[in-house]
């Protein structure tokens, strides 16, 4: 059994919170344009910077993608 993940769910949580791409580049050190990359869902976040975003949002890192069964 493992996951995989599915749609980025950053932009939804930044709208829940008030903020902005840039907010959360100038917060993270960043760059605006790989976050716009994550929330297009052109590139996937390493753990790492799966965290880093999680922590600057104030959610778990399950929070930022749909994760599906790779069993389905």
């Amino acid at each position: 059994m493992g996951y995989y993940p599915g749609r980025c769910l950053l932009s939804r949580r930044l709208k829940e919170i008030g903020k902005t791409q840039q907010w959360l580049s100038e917060k993270t050190g960043i760059s605006k344009s790989q976050i716009s990359d994550y929330i297009h869902n052109r590139r996937i976040m390493k753990l790492g910077t799966a965290k880093t975003i999680a922590a600057a949002v104030d959610c778990y890192i399950d929070d930022l993608y749909e994760f599906h069964d790779s069993k389905a």
